[in-house]
């Protein structure tokens, strides 16, 4: 099997992140729950994709690419992050988003604007659209000599998967140091890439946990995570099979993709309010209510310890309401 560390990457984040168990949390609901903060990676306000760029972007700079192209949400984590670390590689971004949700010079296009990526919003629900619209600019580019990189929704391909096999890989150590045995990964999916990795990672490093995907999209993830799983362990040489007892994936999308959940308010509330911790109302949030509300109906059976990983996206905070929410 090919180590991680010989696929090349570039440095981005500050790793590890840090881990550790939610004291006020755990004693609550009678479960050792810990939390893995990549919303603290040192990059913009943090999040998944960092560890999916490492990877993504070292292609992009050993292909000689000068340019950027991603698409997303109008809100997308994804596409912020990108514009945030080309723009440390010296590379331009450009960002063709979905022109639906919240737009206007809120939240994460701000952010968009502050990293120099130039955006520009396609009214279509359908991805396809844009990235015939992204190709045609790029082609544009091309022709005039510039390189082109071009990632996907996400940043969820086999190689950008890889990030989070590295991340399950450092959470083993960081586990093994405080003396503790993982159970269960427990992460937001939205692309399906940051689950994949942690099935992937799981199944390397972690021998005996369960990997769960809370969906906060209303679509079919399972294959989608198995395949990429399956297309980062070909990279690495690797002889995976998951079993079916290796993975679940739960629907916490709620009203819908990209929409804010009432239910989910009370434990994104309960959180700030006990550790201290900001999680945004259509990711993290949903995916943190979800897990709650399995452990409140005795799920993640079976010996050791919960671990929630963190993925970013407070910009959502100020961006659109959380519904329910008191003074």
């Amino acid at each position: 099997m090919r180590n991680i560390a010989s696929v090349p990457r570039v440095s981005l984040g500050l790793f590890p992140t840090p881990f550790y168990k939610l004291e006020a949390i755990s004693a609550r609901y009678g479960r050792n729950i810990w939390i893995k903060r990549d919303d603290l990676c040192g990059v913009a306000l943090g999040g998944n994709k960092v560890r999916k760029l490492e990877f993504l972007l070292a292609q992009a700079r050993a292909d000689g690419c000068d340019t950027v192209f991603t698409t997303g949400g109008a809100q997308s984590n994804h596409a912020m992050l990108t514009a945030a670390c080309a723009a440390r590689l010296g590379m331009d971004c450009k960002l063709f988003l979905k022109d639906r949700g919240v737009t206007g010079r809120r939240g994460n296009l701000v952010l968009d604007e502050i990293y120099g990526a130039p955006v520009r919003l396609v009214d279509t629900d359908d991805y396809q659209d844009i990235y015939r619209e992204m190709e045609a600019e790029a082609a544009g580019l091309e022709a005039r000599g510039h390189r082109c990189c071009r990632i996907p929704l996400g940043g969820s391909t086999p190689l950008g998967t890889l990030g989070y096999a590295a991340a399950a890989r450092e959470c083993a150590v960081q586990a093994m140091a405080a003396g503790i045995r993982v159970g269960h990964l427990v992460s937001a999916t939205g692309s399906g890439g940051t689950t994949a990795g942690l099935l992937l990672g799981a199944g390397l490093f972690l021998p005996g946990a369960r990997v769960t995907g809370m969906a906060v999209d209303p679509q079919p993830f399972r294959e989608t995570v198995l395949d990429l799983a399956a297309g980062a362990a070909a990279l690495l040489e690797a002889s995976f099979q998951p079993q079916e007892k290796d993975l679940q994936i739960l629907d916490c999308a709620g009203p819908g993709y990209a929409v804010p959940d009432p239910a989910a308010t009370p434990a994104i509330l309960e959180l700030a309010r006990t550790e201290g911790i900001l999680l945004d109302p259509v990711y993290t949030g949903k995916a943190w209510a979800g897990l709650l509300a399995q452990v409140k109906a005795g799920g993640f059976e079976g010996e050791g310890d919960i671990v929630f990983f963190h993925t970013g996206g407070a910009a959502a905070l100020f961006a659109m309401d959380l519904p329910g929410a008191s003074n």
